[in-house]
């Protein structure tokens, strides 16, 4: 038994030490994202391994600690009893990741626009009312407008771009609203 960390290197020494013992396979928990660092370099080696649902396997009763854990889940093993998690290829993970992160993204950018909006109303700025997307050509350059000051229903409305020019008069009236300098900060933000 050995104890290993979770760097790179330490990473390593592990994979070195398999080859060394003649390791058959090996198995791991997976539990939450800890166990990919790991599984990425073991299968770059070639090293059978084995992904376990934690859900699936009930641990000894008792004081629950990782030497107690990796002792049961390696007995499961050499009996037979422990079933595969499904690991998708590398390629695959690397997909699932990219477009988590894209979707990540979009969401985090339209909880932004929310939140624009949100300063907006308390302003009582009812551009949304007007215009499709404040996050279009017209929305930002009267946003980028207001943030530098200028208040102007008159003005601001003359910056419309696209179909939005057609709604000169409704953005006027859109866009008469009280906008504090404390929403102009946020609105910077």
């Amino acid at each position: 038994m050995r104890k290993f960390g979770t760097m790179r290197d330490d990473i390593l020494q592990l994979i070195n030490w398999i080859n060394e013992t003649n390791c058959e396979i090996v198995a791991m928990e997976s539990t939450g994202s800890y166990w990919k660092s790991i599984y990425n370099l073991l299968e770059d080696n070639k090293i059978p391994t084995i992904i376990v649902n934690a859900q699936h396997i009930k641990g000894v009763p008792g004081r629950k600690t990782d030497i107690k854990d990796a002792e049961w889940i390696a007995d499961l093993v050499r009996h037979g009893l422990v079933k595969s998690s499904y690991i998708p290829s590398r390629e695959q993970r690397e997909l699932r990741e990219i477009t988590r992160y894209r979707q990540e993204l979009i969401e985090e950018r339209v909880r932004e626009i929310n939140r624009i909006q949100s300063v907006l109303e308390g302003a009582n700025i009812k551009i949304s009312s007007v215009i499709t997307d404040i996050s279009g050509k017209t929305g930002i350059t009267i946003l980028k407008s207001i943030v530098s000051g200028n208040t102007d229903p008159v003005s601001l409305s003359k910056l419309a771009c696209g179909i939005a020019r057609n709604k000169i008069d409704e953005l006027q009236r859109a866009l008469k609203g009280s906008i504090q300098e404390h929403q102009r900060v946020m609105l910077n933000h």
